[in-house]
């Protein structure tokens, strides 16, 4: 049975580059938490990866259905199909 396309979790992007990478993508991710506890968002799953010493990401994992919406009000810089992480 195929999944409903609007179930599919999509995976937003910021990304952040230069000496206060790190520190930025971290503050930034207490605005998004922020942001899905106002909005009500169906997932709460935030995240940050550190690339280099020079660039890191976080990320918003929303419903389909939310994405417009999201997209429009935070303007992430990409996004992708979201798999749950292995064990």
């Amino acid at each position: 049975m195929e999944k409903n396309l609007l179930d599919r979790k999509l995976k937003l992007i910021w990304d952040f580059k230069g000496p206060a990478a790190a520190k930025t993508a971290e503050h930034y991710e207490i605005h998004l938490k922020e942001y899905v506890s106002s909005e009500e968002l169906k997932y709460d799953i935030t995240g940050i990866t550190h690339i280099s010493d020079s660039h890191s990401l976080v990320f918003l994992v929303v419903a389909e259905f939310e994405m417009p919406q999201v997209r429009d009000d935070l303007k992430p810089h990409r996004g992708q199909v979201y798999t749950e992480p292995n064990p």
